[in-house]
């Protein structure tokens, strides 16, 4: 088995059919929480001597709540518009493993022109010799992306995003 960081450098590329991209978002009220995917994605995890990065971009277009007339106002002005910004990406700055497949990962999110800073901690496994998973939870105010609360304010912050992502080389 290969380990996590040794002296060559390894490029492990997500696998779009075995890969989840989730968020979760509460009312106002908080009555149901409304879930959310996205169907199509790129990314990337390299691990050599210098370290780890992880690379992931969504097609934001390919946002699916299971409503769409909400899908189209997700995807409007007042929070993804895609017009202008057809991905949301994450690109790490710093990635370490703290101990047995767990992950501090730090890095930048890009989505509707903006960009912030996300610090979360992802578990990664080795499943075989060519493929790996890696999975995450973080929570995301979206207001810093300059995204709106909603029609008449009925969305509250934070948001839930979740990603379980196999990979291989």
């Amino acid at each position: 088995t290969t380990t996590l960081i040794d002296q060559r450098t390894t490029h492990w590329t997500v696998d779009p059919d075995a890969t989840a991209a989730e968020f979760a978002k509460k009312p106002f009220w908080g009555l149901v929480t409304v879930h959310g995917r996205f169907d199509r994605f790129d990314g990337s995890y390299e691990v050599g001597p210098g370290g780890a990065t992880i690379e992931f971009a969504i097609d934001a277009d390919s946002l699916d709540t299971g409503h769409a007339t909400r899908d189209k106002h997700l995807r409007s002005t007042d929070f993804f518009h895609v017009a202008e910004h057809p991905q949301v990406r994450f690109t790490s700055t710093r990635v370490h493993e703290v101990t047995g497949g767990i992950l501090h990962v730090v890095g930048h999110l890009e989505a509707a022109g903006a960009v912030v800073q996300l610090e979360f901690a992802a578990t990664v496994r080795e499943l075989d010799d060519h493929a790996l998973e890696i999975e995450a939870t973080t929570t995301l105010d979206e207001r810093e992306l300059g995204m709106s609360s909603g029609r008449l304010g009925m969305i509250r912050p934070p948001a839930t995003l979740h990603v379980k992502a196999r990979l291989s080389r």
